[in-house]
């Protein structure tokens, strides 16, 4: 049994009360390391930029900040999201239909806060939880429209969660995208931005040093409270999520992990 394996376990027989304080206690550790010690300070550019977001709400925990700083100054900031946000539950398909649509206005609403118009979000509405599943066919379906879409915007920055994220959506999401850039042939600032890479990697076991090597960390202090709201449009998530795990996105910066190659 491998060392993911025998944490999973352990975290089966942890209290879910006992789990959350460990892993908001972890997440905040590693926070305020990489933001006093770890991270090196990054401005806000002029570029243009493309946000993609496995599902709706993960854009505006990961990178709300920088989208409405961006959008205040005129910048063009385009979001994609991939998944239909339907969650992995054995629900008939009335109610999926139902969470698919309410996500869907969440996300309009959110963004709407943060400066994006509805005609600069696009909704790829693929499987939830399906990213890392896809035939071959619809695999290369979706890399032809992730770089047919990079190419239409030509933005000069692409954000993307971590690619060890610690969610299969997020990682593929990583993985699809870093690989559509290549066929699109385009030049980016490639960014990765962390949702649930803090709140769920044991330090140093799952995570090693160079997970988190070029980290930088970005002041939103003047758009926090735009943020928060576009958080706060999220309603329908934020009954299920742990409130440790939505309070690391309240603060004045965001962490973005720049890749190079």
């Amino acid at each position: 049994m491998t060392m993911k394996n025998h944490l999973q376990q352990l975290q089966k027989l942890m209290p879910n009360q006992w789990l959350e304080k460990l892993q908001y206690l972890h997440s905040k550790l590693l926070w305020n390391w990489l933001l006093f010690a770890g991270s090196q300070k990054l401005g806000l550019s002029q570029k243009s930029a493309m946000v993609f977001s496995p599902h709706q709400d993960d854009e505006t925990f990961g990178c709300g900040g920088m989208i409405a700083q961006k959008r205040a100054l005129g910048i063009p900031v385009v979001v994609v999201f991939l998944t239909n946000g339907a969650g992995a539950e054995a629900l008939n398909q009335d109610a999926q239909n139902h969470i698919i649509e309410t996500r869907k206005q969440e996300a309009i609403k959110a963004l709407e806060i943060l400066g994006v118009a509805a005609t600069d979000i696009h909704f790829l509405a693929k499987a939830d939880g399906g990213l890392k599943k896809l035939e071959n066919e619809e695999y290369q379906q979706i890399i032809k429209q992730l770089a047919a879409m990079i190419n239409y915007y030509q933005p000069e920055e692409v954000y993307v969660p971590h690619r060890q994220d610690c969610h299969q959506d997020h990682e593929a999401t990583f993985t699809l995208v870093k690989t559509a850039i290549k066929a699109a042939n385009i030049q980016v600032d490639f960014y990765q931005y962390p949702v649930w890479l803090f709140w769920r990697s044991p330090l140093f076991i799952l995570l090693k040093l160079q997970d988190i090597a070029a980290a930088y960390r970005v002041a939103i202090a003047g758009v926090q409270e735009q943020k928060n709201r576009a958080i706060a449009s999220y309603s329908s998530q934020l009954q299920s999520l742990p409130s440790g795990f939505v309070k690391q996105f309240l603060n004045d910066h965001e962490i973005f992990f720049k890749t190079e190659d």
